[in-house]
């Protein structure tokens, strides 16, 4: 596979170290063992071991949280009281959660369906999944009030029969969770070295890096402004194309000189930044064909909602808030739905500071059309 990196260390070792790192995180939530670390406070993913074991240092996570930052190892939900207020949920009724996630929305939902309702709660990602619906049976949900499916959007018809046909409201939480973008074993940030993978089953597919040796420089620029509409596109493809990328480190090294021949501008430290963000994320889009899950998804929706059921989309992109804008007004159009959000719902101010990760947020809904007056 070659040398990773200046340090020349093989792609071998460098995979060998990820999976100790991954068993350390995995022994710390278990409290197996506490990772020794230099220095005052923890910098490595490993190292959180208070963040990595909630149940055991809840103060810990607070004070992470009050200085506006996320946990390692969770995800912070976005727009759950907007969510509430648009899904509305009662007792007795069925619904979606197509993202579960670490489960943020999931808790807020369950206990307004009891007496008598379930929630479907699906995710693609076999890494995270079974730890999330352990921390949920933990909190007293049972498989009578949560039904727990690895499966994509494409799968949501075959749940129709165990929900007695139709959902009376569906959720989707899309792009990717904060235990995902911190762990680096998953390879879905610039931020730390780990294989540039990107994957949200990495079961399943090709991770990014063999994608890049497939693309040419001109689908890899299209690609970085289809998904992502990255201005300096060109560029970053010219200084990709033909490189081997096996890790993080290394595609984030050939963005940065990629922006300083292409713009003095682009080299400034915010450019950089969210030049590296659109980047990843392109990639991430065209590993995971998130936007044709998404197409899916908003295609099966009529066929799964009640009349008067309702659906609401937590976007983090142009591209993604553009196809369920799309899809909804078509609807719209045709009578599917009754009512649309006709601007996107954002993250209050105050959201905003506490948890940044929320600041691209947008959410969209529609009821269908057909419910008894």
């Amino acid at each position: 596979m070659g040398e990773w990196g200046p340090k020349g260390a093989s792609a071998e070792t460098v995979l060998s170290i990820l999976k100790d790192n991954q068993r350390m995180v995995d022994e710390i939530q278990h409290g197996k063992r506490r990772i020794r670390y230099k220095g005052t406070h923890p910098r490595q993913f490993a190292e959180k071991y208070k963040e990595l074991n909630p149940e055991r240092h809840a103060l810990e996570l607070q004070k992470v949280m009050e200085r506006g930052d996320t946990p390692a190892g969770t995800h912070r939900p976005i727009c759950v009281r907007e969510i509430l207020e648009v899904l509305d949920p009662r007792p007795g009724e069925v619904g979606l959660d197509a993202t579960l996630g670490y489960g943020g929305h999931a808790q807020e939902i369950l206990p307004r369906l009891m007496p008598g309702g379930r929630l479907f709660g699906i995710d693609v990602d076999p890494v995270e999944l079974p730890r999330t619906e352990a921390r949920l049976r933990g909190l007293g949900f049972s498989e009578d009030v949560l039904v727990v499916r690895r499966m994509n959007f494409a799968g949501v018809p075959r749940l129709l029969p165990e929900a007695g046909g139709e959902l009376d409201f569906a959720l989707a939480d899309l792009g990717v969770s904060s235990m995902q973008l911190d762990n680096p074993a998953r390879g879905f940030t610039y931020k730390t070295d780990g294989p540039l993978d990107l994957r949200l089953n990495p079961n399943r597919g090709k991770p990014a890096a063999a994608l890049l040796h497939t693309l040419t420089e001109e689908d890899l620029a299209d690609l970085l402004v289809e998904n992502a509409d990255e201005p300096h596109a060109r560029a970053i493809a010219r200084a990709l194309h033909g490189q081997p990328i096996a890790t993080t480190t290394q595609l984030a090294d050939l963005v940065r000189c990629a922006l300083k021949t292409a713009s003095p501008a682009a080299t400034r430290q915010q450019e950089t930044r969210k030049s590296l963000q659109r980047t990843f994320q392109a990639l991430r889009i065209a590993v995971n064909d998130e936007f044709g899950a998404l197409e899916q998804f908003l295609a099966l929706l009529p066929i799964c909602l009640k009349p008067g059921g309702r659906v609401a989309i937590l976007t983090f992109h142009s591209g993604e808030d553009r196809r369920v804008k799309k899809a909804f007004q078509h609807g719209h159009r045709e009578s599917i739905y009754e009512r649309i959000a006709l601007d996107p719902i954002r993250p209050s101010a105050e959201e905003r500071r506490a948890n940044p990760r929320s600041s691209s947020a947008k959410l969209r809904w529609a009821v269908k059309a057909g419910a008894e007056a």
